[in-house]
């Protein structure tokens, strides 16, 4: 129990932490550049409140957000589309400036509301960004090493054992079959011999019921 522990001991350090509060513009995208080690695990969290100057804060069903992630290499590594609320995952795989995009896309303003009311409301966007570096103990790696060098080596035995076991099978197998094959020509062997005396039993009748007539013919009896 206790290896088992150790080798699933895995301690996880949250490098760093980004928590963000800015407006959002309808149809604009907005791009965050942050430094980003390489094999690390990005958890991000989205909230995303409409602001009217009129009304302040207010709830809206057609709120929505793109996010777009990109490597130093500007490749796509995620692009998601959201609600009002979200949480999207990643894993960088070089270290580097990632950029971190943006973009609101309010369906109804877009689609139905006049330029008036459109510039009259914007997006509260609400990002809190964790980046996690999973590193493994070193002495519950070498456990770890030691724990799969004796699983590899169970698993051959059961490998070994199987084996035996199918080996044992086919000759109990052999056996039943040369078993049958034995009864049967043993009883061929038997019917073989009881045909046989049954012909000779007959001859023998049929060669005294001759000679007796024979002899009777002849009247020597």
């Amino acid at each position: 129990m206790g290896l088992t522990r150790t080798c699933l001991l895995i301690s996880c350090l949250v490098i760093s932490t980004l928590a963000m509060f800015f407006d959002l513009s309808q149809h604009r995208e907005k791009c965050i550049i942050e430094e980003i080690p390489g094999d690390t695990l990005v958890t991000g969290y989205i909230l995303l409140e409409p602001w009217d100057k009129n009304q302040g804060h207010s709830p809206h069903s057609h709120l929505g957000l793109t996010v777009t992630v990109k490597d130093p290499n500007l490749e796509v590594l995620l692009m998601k589309r959201f609600g009002k609320y979200g949480k999207f995952t990643f894993t960088s795989h070089d270290s580097g400036q990632h950029f971190l995009c943006v973009k609101s896309n309010m369906t109804r303003f877009s689609t139905f509301a006049d330029e008036r009311l459109v510039s009259q409301t914007k997006t509260d966007l609400h990002l809190d960004v964790q980046m996690i570096e999973e590193t493994i103990d070193p002495s519950a790696a070498k456990t770890k090493d030691t724990f799969e060098s004796v699983e590899f080596k169970i698993k051959h035995l059961m490998g070994q054992m199987q084996l035996i076991s199918k080996q044992q099978n086919f000759e109990r197998e052999r056996e039943e079959t040369f078993r049958q094959i034995s009864e049967e020509t043993n009883g061929n062997v038997l019917w073989w011999a009881i045909i046989q005396t049954s012909l000779l039993l007959t001859v023998g009748f049929w060669q005294m019921r001759s000679l007796k007539n024979f002899f009777i013919k002849k009247k020597l009896v």
